[in-house]
């Protein structure tokens, strides 16, 4: 196979439902940006073997060596000094799926088929999954959002991926989901016709795969559905192990996804704080804290959980106001865009359901805020969920106008804050209208073939 396949996954920012994610009675609020990363493969002409490559970091190289033998069982096997258990995972599941799927309809030749010449794998992330300061300093540019646009796409980062600034935008997550989709399309288990369909049970099986993988390299189950769907599967190990009839779409995966979108005219944007938080450690703490303290956390959750509920119901009603009173909302949204929020309901009566539509959503933000610093403090002295820095730094943000509200995304620390804006020209921005992982053209992207052909 001579073809390219490229697929990207969004960028995702948790802005409201860090933490209680964790456990399945409750929800996050999560917004997907324009940012994608990009899965790039093509042959390798070495048979029998995977390389995968991240030639925006130095060093980022893995290989390795597949054997599928008659009986369907795939063998992945590390050939190189460095590892990357986010990416070995991603194949041995996905090949492994593969071979079930395929062997199922007759096709297990196939899979032998598609890996006779190799595969070259490619990820790359758009230059805001990561801090440019260091970048911007180099060039001795300020740091603007115009300064950022003009930066090389997917510009390469002079330290290794270990060492990297993330800037909290779920990298990890879109990583592995955009390796899992474009392998599901290189391998024939899945068509680009039922991939591009929404809702598609090709796009089903990418995603619940995405999510095995993803919590398995973790080595945490997220109960975002039921735990108990995936203990065999978690427990790993060498023996037999089944995985189409868990991953395979079906009543079974029993977690609720409900559609939502930002207002009109309001921007989303993350600040790269060039900073970094270990989740992992945070996360453990923080549970640690719940099984200790059970009542005392779980009335905090409750709390949490209905502040981050009114929240989500804030930005509905704000999408509906827009459509029902479009020209007041536009103008609303123009008047308060130059104004601090003390003076958004200054004389303006045939405004103001739609301005203190506006301040309850802000008021509504504070108040998650402030809960989720009582939980840090709760759970202990180093559980910085919003440290003093970021708490100064947010602070300062929200007063300024044209904001609306903010926090720190995901499990807080020091990665990075999101901030809601005022956007009444509706042009400083890009809006992803896109749903989930889909398909790309290499040459539709600007600046991805000349990564694709970058060694270091």
């Amino acid at each position: 196979m001579s073809s390219i396949t490229v697929v990207s996954a969004p960028a995702k920012v948790l802005i409201a439902g860090g933490y209680l994610v964790l456990d399945q009675k409750f929800t996050g609020l999560v917004i997907s940006a324009s940012s994608r990363f990009y899965t790039v493969i093509q042959d390798y002409q070495k048979p029998g073997h995977i390389v995968v490559r991240s030639p925006q970091f130095i060093g980022a190289e893995w290989s390795y060596s597949v054997t599928v033998h008659d009986d369907g069982k795939v063998d992945v096997s590390q050939a190189s000094e460095s590892k990357n258990k986010f990416v070995y995972f991603a194949l041995k599941y996905t090949l492994m799926l593969a071979s079930e799927r395929l062997s199922a309809v007759g096709s297990a030749r196939s899979l032998r088929d598609s890996l006779q010449c190799g595969l070259d794998v490619v990820a790359a992330g758009d230059n805001d999954f990561y801090s440019q300061q260091a970048k911007l300093q180099e060039l001795n540019l300020p740091a603007t959002v115009a300064t950022l646009a003009s930066i090389t796409p997917f510009c390469p980062q002079d330290v290794k991926l270990d060492n990297t600034k993330k800037t909290g935008m779920g990298s990890s997550a879109a990583l592995i989901t955009s390796i899992v989709s474009a392998l599901l399309l290189r391998l024939g288990v899945v068509t680009q016709e039922e991939f591009s369909q929404p809702d598609s049970n090709a796009r089903k099986l990418a995603h619940n795969t995405a999510q095995f993988v993803h919590c398995f390299a973790q080595g945490k189950l997220y109960t975002r559905f039921n735990p108990a769907l995936l203990d065999n599967l978690m427990k790993g190990g060498d023996g037999p192990l089944s995985l189409s009839p868990v991953l395979s779409p079906g009543d079974h995966w029993d977690c609720q996804v409900v559609p939502i979108r930002l207002p009109p005219l309001v921007r989303l944007v993350l600040a790269d704080v060039s900073a970094g938080s270990n989740t992992p450690s945070l996360v453990g703490k923080v549970l640690k804290w719940r099984r200790e303290k059970a009542d005392q956390a779980d009335a905090l959750w409750a709390a949490i959980d209905t502040s981050n509920q009114t929240l989500a119901a804030h930005l509905r009603h704000l999408s509906d106001l827009s459509e029902q009173q479009a020209g007041l909302y536009a103008s609303a949204v123009t008047r308060m865009s130059g104004a601090p929020s003390s003076e958004w309901l200054d004389g303006v009566e045939s405004e103001k359901p739609i301005v203190e539509a506006f301040l309850d959503l802000r008021e509504t933000s504070e108040n998650t805020r402030g809960l989720m610093r009582q939980m840090g403090k709760a759970a202990g002295e180093e559980v910085h969920i919003e440290p003093d820095t970021q708490t100064e730094l947010l602070d300062a943000s929200i007063a300024q106008k044209g904001v609306i509200c903010g926090g720190v995304p995901g499990a807080g620390g020091y990665d990075a804050i999101w901030l809601l804006l005022f956007d009444p020209n509706d042009g400083t921005s890009t809006e992803s209208k896109e749903r989930g992982a889909k398909i790309e053209k290499i040459d539709e992207v600007p600046g991805l073939r000349v990564i694709v052909q970058l060694r270091r």
